[in-house]
């Protein structure tokens, strides 16, 4: 699968303020998605983020709020988001087919909707250090689930880069002055 702007969606999935004190890796994971949607945004690839019973947990943590810029929410009580049936039908009527899909708990909510993602036909990309759980290990077990049934793993600059396409445009020196001139090198989770 060669991730592309036009068929793009960059999904959030339950980076909530209730769950963050508690996840392993949640300020990486935090810092990748706002970084990923920042891009997405400038290349005009829809953002959306789910809450997980936001009344119990919390909504969105602040500081990804503060990050995004538009983008569209959508709240939910499966675990699988593409089982909340106004959010199967938006995305269907998106004309989305690919999903990068990141957030929080990697081995319950992320793993449930990749897996209704590629069930109903998208392609679905796992952004590797944005993928967190309480314990490393489950989120390292949530990727190899994923993948095996047919996910990808990615990360944050290979599907910006992919996305981009070319750098002879104007749109990506904005860019890359922008968000990718002096990008900090953090560590990958190689599950």
């Amino acid at each position: 699968m060669r991730l592309t702007r036009d068929a793009g969606l960059l999904l959030i999935v339950d980076l909530q303020a209730g769950l963050m004190p508690v996840v392993d890796g949640g300020e990486q994971a935090l810092r990748e998605a706002g970084w990923l949607a920042g891009v997405a945004e400038a290349l005009g690839v829809p953002v959306w983020l789910t809450e997980q019973y936001p009344a119990g947990l919390g909504g969105s943590d602040p500081r990804l709020l503060e990050a995004l810029g538009a983008h569209r929410r959508w709240e939910k009580v499966h675990f699988d988001a593409h089982a909340e049936p106004a959010f199967a039908e938006a995305l269907a009527a998106s004309g989305r087919r690919q999903v990068v899909l990141c957030g929080a708990e990697a081995h319950i909510c992320v793993l449930q909707t990749g897996l209704g993602l590629l069930a109903a036909g998208y392609e679905v990309a796992w952004l590797s250090e944005a993928a967190v759980s309480r314990r490393a290990d489950e989120a390292a077990l949530a990727r190899r689930r994923l993948e095996a049934a047919g996910g990808q793993a990615v990360s944050a600059d290979m599907v910006a880069y992919e996305w981009l396409e070319r750098c002879d445009e104007a749109r990506f020196k904005d860019i890359h002055r922008r968000f990718l001139k002096g990008r900090a090198p953090r560590p990958l989770r190689f599950f």
